[in-house]
Parts: C-alpha cells; structure tokens; sequence
C-alpha cells in the first residue's frame, strides 16, 4: 500500500491515503481487471518500459474503473509490474479508492506541483527510477507532457495510446453482456420517446422522458453503483441535420422529420440507438430518401462479420449512395467501436468503418451500423436521416443487439 507524505518545511501533507469505507462493488469481476493489467504489462514488455502514466478518461477507467470529474484537476493511473494505483484530488475524498480497482494516493491543493510529486512517490516506493515511461500521446495536453517529463528528467516518455486502444477493442465476454444490457436499456429509451411525440411537445421534453426511462432502468439494473452521463438528443425539422445536435425548445409540427438518439451509459460503457421517425406521413421524397438509407442501412448489417475489412465495408456501401446521386449527402463513417466512451472521453479511431481505415474486424469487435445523409433546407426531403445499430462480431457472423425497429414501416407517429 502507498503511503501519503508530508512537506518537511510546511508541515503540509502533500499526499494521503483515504481508504474511507469499504470497496463499492465494481463493474467487473477482478478477474477481468487482471486480465486487462496483464495485457497492459505485456504491452509495457514490448515497449521496454518501466511503468506506465495513463491520463485519459477511458484509459483510467478501463484498467481501474475509476471515471473521474475533471474540474480543472489532473488524475492518472500509475501502473508498474508490480502495482496500479490511481492519483485522485482531494476534493474526491475517499470516492476513488471506493469505485477503483487498485490502490489510491490522494494529492493535496496546497501546491501546484502535488499531482505530479505524487506520481514520483508512488515510483519511488517501489524502487523504480523509470529509464522509459510509458504515456498517452493521443490526449496528453503539451503543457501536462512537459511537466511529466520534468518530473521524470532522465526517462524517456515512450507513446502507449495506440497499443492500449487496440487492447481495448477487443471486448471481453464481461464486457459484451454490460453493452447488450446498454442496447436493451437505449431500446427502452426509444419506446419511451416514440410513445411521447406529440405535435406541439418540444424537443427537449420529449429528450427528458427518455432520459428519465434510461436512467431509472440502470439504476434498476445495476444497483449500488454510480449513475451517470446518460442522456439524448432528440431532434426535429433542421436540427436533423447534424448527428450530434443538441436538443431545443423548437415545438414538433405535423410532418416534421425526426430524430431519435438514445445514450444509455452504463458505468462508462458507450451504447446508443438511432431511428428516423416522421410526426405524420412523409412526403414522397422524404419517403424516397428514407428508404435508400434503410437500403444502405441492410446492406451494412449484412457487411459486418469477422475477416472484413473497414474500408472495404464503406467502399461497398459508398456505391448504394453514388446509384442515388447521394454520396455527397453523407456525413460522416458508417460506423465505430463501443466500450469507453462518450461525448466528451474517448474514441478507439483504429476501428471506425471509414474509407482510410484497414482494421480487419476479429471476433469480441462490437461495432455500429450508422449510416447518414443530410438534405439541405429548401431542397424536397430536407433532413438528416441516420438509423444505427450495435453489432458484436463472433466466430461465424454478427450479432445485431439492437432490437428496436426501423424504417418506415415502424417509425411513422400518426
């Protein structure tokens, strides 16, 4: 166990341990978070590094569960071959050593420098004097890099970020339950919104019921852990047009295109559904358009399964569009990974079904179908039309977790 350290001149604690109450059950068995250290370790033997600083969000909470607030303070995960330890900030308490899976030293805000002279005693404890250390150049902030390296003068930081995004693309069967459970949680979020539009309802009323069903059915689900960052974008009318539009207090008009976006996260765990729905019958080229995205939408579901190829995924579904004269009305990949991740941390870019991606899918990858296209205002059928899908990709095939419907046939609100 580390051990908190005080500053011989101030007599201020620098450091301390705050093992305040008992362990919180976390998401994982403990097996699953050796596992992952062991799979850390052997990155850390391949890299010929002495110990690892992970910083970002979904690095600290894949290998130690922890999934901290931010605020403006500084938190990483110390791993070695013989320890891992999270450095959290005071004002957390004794919360991180609760909901972590590892040790905890907790840094004081007395002295700017306290988050990284942590750091150091947790390596010196252990007798290391790192020669490379292993960091996360992906999302290590220039000015956080510098003040690592000062820290550490003589070592030399090695970049692990590439090699720990590929760890975690490969889902564990513990893993994969906590997504399907995420997928059948959005579905319920979709019943509650589709069962709530109403003309002359704003966008984020009909947003806060499915909040709300998602979030009660976690907690239901999941009893005695955190609950947190759920949400959803609903969307009408203009605000289709982007993926990642926020909810506004437009009011919903008969035959409005609509939105449905559902973000269920289960302790950290990315899932989401996404429908086009109509509030009264399409027009005859909403309809048209609506139907070709369900086209590419199919084909893509068939697609997926183990020994594709990204690219060649998006190069097949590319030529649905062209048929259509629609390519150019695409807006973004046809699909990406799951795990940790959110609006706001993290992003496994090495599987995402895009054009300049070559990652061969392999069994225990869970992916999105999601394919969009946007129609400007004043042109007929102007929206954005997406549908998305959750994969998870076996021995033989693909499983679509994803069970709500889709298309025209199931998402016209009359």
């Amino acid at each position: 166990m580390v051990q908190g350290s005080m500053d011989s001149v101030s007599g201020l604690e620098r450091t301390k341990v705050l093992h305040n109450g008992e362990k919180a059950a976390l998401t994982f068995s403990p097996e699953e978070f050796e596992n992952r250290l062991a799979g850390l370790r052997s990155i850390m033997v391949r890299k010929d590094v002495d110990a690892v600083v992970l910083t970002s969000y979904q690095n600290i909470k894949y290998y130690s569960d922890f999934l901290f607030t931010q605020f403006g303070r500084s938190y990483a995960l110390v791993v070695t071959q013989q320890d891992s330890v999270t450095i959290t900030a005071n004002i957390d308490a004794g919360m991180p050593w609760r909901t972590s899976y590892g040790d905890n030293l907790v840094y004081t805000d007395w002295k700017r420098d306290n988050f990284y002279y942590a750091m150091k005693e947790v390596l010196r404890r252990q007798g290391i004097d790192p020669r490379r250390l292993g960091v996360e150049n992906d999302t290590l902030s220039v000015i956080l890099r510098d003040r690592i390296q000062d820290t550490f003068e003589s070592a030399q930081l090695v970049d692990v970020s590439q090699d720990t995004m590929r760890q975690r693309m490969i889902k564990s069967a513990e893993e994969i339950e906590l997504i399907k459970e995420g997928a059948r949680i959005g579905d319920l979020g979709g019943e509650a919104i589709r069962n709530a539009i109403r003309e002359g309802m704003m966008e984020y009323e009909i947003s806060l019921i499915g909040t709300e069903a998602m979030v009660h059915e976690i907690a239901r689900t999941f009893p005695g852990r955190e609950v947190r960052d759920t949400w959803v974008w609903f969307q009408s009318g203009i605000n289709t047009d982007g993926a990642h539009n926020w909810s506004t207090t437009r009011k919903l008009q008969r035959g409005d295109i609509l939105s449905l976006n559902c973000f269920p996260m289960t302790s950290g765990y990315y899932t989401a559904l996404e429908r086009t729905l109509f509030l009264g019958e399409p027009d005859e080229r909403s309809l048209e358009l609506w139907n070709v995205n369900v086209e590419v939408h199919r084909r893509g579901l068939e697609l997926i399964k183990p020994g594709a190829v990204c690219k060649d995924i998006a190069a097949e579904l590319n030529e649905i569009y062209i048929q259509h004269g629609l390519l150019a009305n695409r807006t973004f990949g046809y699909g990406h990974s799951f795990g940790v991740l959110s609006h706001y941390y993290g992003r496994e870019a090495g599987l995402e079904l895009r054009e300049d991606v070559d990652t061969v899918l392999e069994p225990g990858m869970v992916v999105s179908m999601e394919p969009m296209i946007t129609i400007p205002e004043g042109e007929p059928g102007a929206g954005g039309y997406r549908e998305h899908d959750i994969l998870v990709v076996g021995e033989d095939g693909a499983e679509n977790i994803t069970k709500f419907g889709f298309g025209p046939e199931h998402n016209i609100v009359r």
